[in-house]
């Protein structure tokens, strides 16, 4: 084959795929608003097609369950999120700076985004959707833990030990759950309180109790 021809295989190849890679990002846009509307168990591969225009065998094509494509979602959800806690970690110079900027970009992502708390309640609630394989369950509850690894490291550079740190960001998260909820829901206001204000006063807290045990 000549060097023109290869170039020209190889170009195609490319358009191919990248024909491919939108209409995925197409579904997947379709199926986030069917999740919306109808939850999880309501939603279904028919529908999900209709969504996006095209027919079900279109979409078993690209997944073969809506758990599946339940799972692609969340894994772009937990990619965003960690990019969120990355970049909001990248400004602050002192120890204590970082471990607040850290556990508050993990809280503002969630209360930013409440499309993106919905869809990732199943990993704060410990739930498993049937379908959702061991290892891609594994890998999005990984990838959940590294969002929270920045605190953590914060919280050790302050003095905390391995264990201690895991103890207060597992307290963390509980404490961050609870607010994003009564945020989502508007219960918050029954207490007349401010949920960022509540989630910076427990970090300050955490770190108070870290600075003075050490």
């Amino acid at each position: 084959m000549s060097a023109t021809a290869e170039t020209h295989d190889r170009q195609r190849l490319d358009r191919k795929a990248a024909v491919s890679e939108a209409k995925r990002a197409h579904i997947l846009a379709a199926a986030r608003q069917v999740f919306e509307e109808r939850g999880l168990e309501g939603a279904n591969i028919r529908e999900i097609a209709k969504q996006a225009g095209y027919t079900p065998g279109a979409i078993y094509s690209y997944f073969q369950a809506k758990e599946e494509i339940y799972g692609a979602l969340l894994a772009e959800s937990l990619e965003r999120l960690n990019e969120a806690v990355a970049q909001s970690v990248t400004a602050p110079r002192s120890a204590r700076e970082r471990a607040v900027r850290a556990a508050l970009g993990f809280y503002e992502f969630y209360a930013n985004n409440p499309r993106d708390l919905d869809l990732g309640f199943y990993l704060f609630g410990g739930m498993r959707p049937h379908g959702l394989t061991p290892d891609l369950n594994a890998t999005l509850n990984a990838r959940l833990r590294d969002a929270l690894t920045p605190f953590g490291r914060g919280l050790q550079e302050l003095g905390a030990s391995e264990a201690e740190a895991k103890t207060e960001v597992t307290a963390f998260f509980g404490h961050c759950v609870g607010l994003l909820i009564l945020e989502n829901t508007k219960r918050i206001k029954m207490f007349q309180e401010d949920s960022g204000r509540l989630c910076k006063r427990y970090i300050d807290q955490v770190i108070q109790r870290i600075c003075s045990a050490t």
